[in-house]
């Protein structure tokens, strides 16, 4: 059997880092066996479904390389790829499990089920619909229908249990009292999230569902659609949610849970899909930081873990500074461009002083700020120097640093050893540790005590500007009382 799987994120907000996940996922194990990523949008909520959305899900997905084969964006045999252009599929169904006695009419008002949900409420007892409609005269029900607003509700048969497979967890199984009678047509003519995706798995020819853990409580009634409509359930696996430290479900309230986010922030796109790859996987031979066609060619769902993963940034960024350390300069230098993270430096430039900054790199944004000394004077760290030098003799220092700036013009060009020879030889003959030394060179050329490597910013930054600027450093200094 060719394997089938598929997304369906609803258009209602920013593409979520949950739907890029989940997509992975499904994704990879239709690329590993030669078949089909289907990606279906999910719309039928009208008042809060937008265009726009469904455009940025599309271009999340692209940006991320996580391409479906069918979407509303590229045409296939299964299609349309919107539920709300599928609403005669949906209605002939429901059709069919009305005449089955499977589903039946509610007319209900909203005013009735809201009474009914406040006193289950009050009386503590577990809300859902109570069933007034159930036994309604299919006749009466069928003239009913032609004048009364209603919905189509699943008649749920309360005895017994419903028994399911998971991928993941083993054998679930539900006692049916426990299952509602759920609302499968609403009053508008559009189906809920359970009727559309049980009609568009089946017809669509999806072999396994991949998707949160969190619609687990919703297979019974899944199950039941499809031994009601005659057809068999795929393959159900469900991942793990994704979670903030603290193990509660990931909101952006605690972190961002935009794919734009992600993307305006400079994180490259191979490392978001690495880390939402170990995000309930992982290479267990091997170290955290793979490539995409190695994760393909490992993937299967059954090594998925079912422990909730924590959605720790700082890994991600991590992963981000190995992917970037792992791009040739050119390669690095396009992403920081095209990303718009160049802050008013050429390409040709960009490529010329990344070695200087690659190695510290983090996210694409930060080539810009590291980089910012090269273009102006910032304004040098003068506590963090104090700290770093605290011991040394402030006088010894300003007079190394004094005859230092001097020789990085006399040296201009020169090589780097014989220049460390130089200062160092200067460091010596004031009576200062070298390190003490450099650490006011560097906090005076490039204004931090962290920073680049200081000889090739002398040279990038000219050995004139850099004398000024030692020398300015220089006027900064407390002199000894």
């Amino acid at each position: 059997m060719d394997v089938v799987t598929r997304v369906a994120p609803s258009p209602t907000g920013d593409p979520h880092v949950g739907t890029a996940y989940v997509s992975l996922f499904n994704w990879a194990w239709a690329r590993r066996n030669g078949g089909r990523f289907i990606l279906r949008i999910e719309d039928t909520d009208r008042a809060r479904s937008k265009p726009e959305h469904e455009t940025a899900i599309l271009d999340a997905l692209a940006w991320l390389g996580i391409a479906p084969d069918e979407s509303p964006a590229v045409d296939g045999p299964v299609g349309p790829y919107r539920q709300s252009e599928r609403r005669e599929i949906y209605r002939e169904h429901t059709d069919r499990l009305i005449a089955s006695g499977h589903a039946y009419r509610c007319f209900c008002t909203p005013e009735r089920l809201a009474e009914l949900r406040a006193f289950q409420k009050a009386a503590k007892r577990p809300t859902g619909y109570d069933g007034t409609c159930r036994d309604v005269d299919p006749e009466e029900s069928a003239r009913r229908a032609e004048t009364e607003t209603h919905v189509v509700r699943l008649k749920v048969d309360k005895s017994g249990t419903t028994r399911f497979t998971d991928l993941l967890r083993g054998d679930i199984v539900i006692e049916n009292e426990n299952v509602d009678d759920q609302v499968l047509l609403k009053s508008d003519g559009m189906p809920t999230y359970h009727m559309a995706n049980v009609v568009d798995d089946h017809l669509m020819g999806v072999t396994i569902i991949m998707r949160a853990e969190e619609w687990i409580p919703s297979v019974p009634k899944h199950v039941m659609l499809y031994e009601a409509l005659g057809w068999e359930p795929p393959v159900f696996a469900h991942v793990p949610l994704l979670r903030n430290k603290d193990k509660s479900k990931i909101s952006k309230r605690k972190n961002p849970t935009s794919i734009l986010w992600y993307k305006d922030e400079g994180y490259l796109p191979e490392a978001l899909v690495n880390f939402l790859a170990l995000q309930g996987w992982s290479i267990k031979e091997d170290d955290e930081e793979f490539d995409v066609e190695t994760f393909i060619e490992r993937f299967d769902p059954k090594d998925i873990s079912v422990g909730g993963p924590v959605f720790d940034l700082q890994k991600l960024d991590w992963l981000n500074g190995e992917k970037i350390r792992k791009l040739d300069t050119a390669t690095l230098a396009d992403r920081i461009v095209d990303g718009g993270f160049a802050g008013g430096w050429e390409r040709d430039a960009i490529v010329r002083v990344l070695p200087l900054f690659q190695e510290r790199m983090k996210r694409l944004p930060d080539f810009a700020e590291a980089a910012r000394y090269l273009r102006e004077r910032v304004e040098p760290d003068m506590d963090g120097l104090a700290k770093k030098v605290k011991k040394a003799d402030p006088e010894a220092l300003r007079g190394a640093l004094t005859k230092a700036a001097a020789v990085l013009e006399s040296m201009a060009g020169q090589p780097d050893e014989a220049r460390e020879d130089a200062l160092r030889a200067l460091a010596e003959e004031f009576g200062l540790k070298v390190g003490n030394l450099f650490m006011g060179l560097r906090v005076a050329v490039t204004g931090a005590t962290a920073s680049p490597p200081l000889l090739p910013s002398v040279d990038e930054l000219g050995a004139e500007e850099s004398a000024a600027r030692v020398r300015d450093l220089v006027e900064r200094l407390v002199p000894a009382s």
